[in-house]
């Protein structure tokens, strides 16, 4: 056979170069229409997500009279009031079977101006304060009662928003702090929050049970919690001995729950799942009423990078401090705020660090079996421009206050009001904390 002379046509390959074409084009189309389904979908879920937040203006209801700022430093220190609202309308009507309309819960959260520390302030709703005239035109009189007083007497004059802005004046008028927004959590979405990332785990040393009101929340080294034992445990007054059924008690197991819930949502368990990140967004949006200011993902988002450098160890928590008053008063098992707590307020407004003598009865965000070994707290120093940034490397027991700022034993007063051995000082002293 002859071989084919040098004028001879090539083999055609049409069907190889065709084949080629169609994955290309497969692959091509595949692409743009996954983009395009990705895209319609972060679309979707940022609409959905938005559309879920209620944002109410309360500027108007908290009248002109309000604090100055006074930081002057770089940056900008955020106060954020934050409320738990326990009203027993809609999903909320079968919550431990009580009638509600007040906020249970109130925490001032403060962020530093550098964004390197965050304080949650737990205000005792059994504190009496004296609380100033609220309302849009200033119609609910005001008067010396509870702290939570205020927000059942604003949400009952009007649902749209006056609980949060009477609280929001009350806070103003005895702390001295100008808040930049507010946040009302819902009971029901609060725990849909903790459902969706498939529980929370806390310790939990004996089983809490509340036949009365409904409540059971099993013990367990972690017990890992349902959304509606979550709210039984961050809820219940009724555990242990009449001295401990009080507010301060409480206190403390809402701050361990919520430095559980922090770290849950930021493990890498919740994190490296879509549908849990998604549906913890879903729930959350779904709970929240907030002002305009943090009224859309994007603020939120914007806030949230913010805090990203912020470590768990500087999240911390304190509870005003109290003192209860005399066993034989009219106001026998309800709190007073001590000198103390007047400090408290000056260095928040100053926006600076809070000395190991108010953080010494709280704690922080860290997990419990770290947090006692992680016992650093920042000391300020002085940069260029004036502000303070932290140091890591001194304990609570070498922190203390900027001198210019009297420390809270040089300003305490003698004088004690009796019957203060009931406050629990100490999560040992707490029932439904483990030490």
């Amino acid at each position: 056979m002859s071989s084919p002379g040098p004028d001879a046509p090539e083999p055609r390959r049409k069907a190889r170069t065709s084949r080629r074409h169609v994955v290309g084009r497969v692959v091509l189309t595949s692409s743009v229409v996954l983009a395009l389904v990705t895209a319609l979908g972060v679309v979707f879920l940022y609409r959905h997500l938005n559309g879920n937040l209620n944002v109410q203006d309360l500027d108007q209801a908290l009248g002109d009279d309000r604090p100055e700022e006074v930081y002057r430093g770089n940056g900008k220190p955020l106060d954020i009031l934050v409320m738990g609202d326990d009203t027993r309308s809609g999903d909320n009507n079968d919550i431990d079977q009580e009638t509600g309309g007040g906020s249970d819960t109130t925490i001032l959260v403060h962020l530093s101006a550098d964004r390197s520390r965050a304080y949650a302030i737990s205000i005792p709703r059994d504190s009496i304060v004296t609380r100033p005239d609220c309302g849009e035109d200033d119609e609910i009189p005001g008067g010396t009662e509870m702290w939570n007083r205020a927000y059942a007497l604003g949400n009952a004059a009007d649902p749209n928003g006056g609980g949060a802005a009477c609280a929001m004046r009350q806070v103003e008028a005895t702390t001295g702090v100008r808040l930049e927004h507010y946040v009302v959590v819902d009971f029901n979405g609060f725990g849909n929050m903790v459902d969706a990332v498939d529980g929370v785990p806390v310790c939990v040393p004996e089983d809490i049970v509340d036949k009365k009101h409904g409540i059971f929340v099993p013990k367990g080294d972690p017990s890992v919690l349902t959304g509606d034992e979550a709210l039984d445990y961050v809820r219940a007054r009724y555990i242990g001995d009449l001295a401990q059924q009080n507010d301060l008690s409480r206190i403390k197991r809402q701050q361990a729950f919520i430095g559980s819930l922090i770290r849950k949502v930021k493990s890498a368990g919740t994190l490296s799942r879509l549908d849990r990140v998604v549906g913890f967004l879903d729930a959350a949006t779904e709970s929240l009423t907030i002002d305009p200011g943090l009224g859309s993902i994007t603020r939120i988002g914007k806030l949230a990078m913010q805090l990203q450098g912020v470590g768990l160890d500087k999240v911390q928590f304190v509870t005003v401090p109290t003192e209860y008053f005399p066993t034989d008063s009219d106001l026998a098992g309800k709190v007073h705020w001590t000198e103390e707590a007047d400090v408290l307020w000056e260095l928040l407004r100053e926006d600076k660090l809070l000395p190991a003598s108010l953080l010494s009865q709280g704690t922080n965000a860290e997990a419990p079996s770290t947090s006692s070994e992680a016992t650093e707290t920042p000391s300020p120093t002085t940069g260029e421009s004036g502000s303070q940034t932290p140091s890591p490397t001194e304990t609570p027991t070498e922190t203390s206050s900027p001198t210019e700022t009297p420390s809270p034993t040089d300003t305490a007063s003698p004088s004690q009001p009796s019957a203060p051995t009931s406050t629990p000082t100490t999560k040992e002293d707490t029932p439904g904390v483990c030490a």
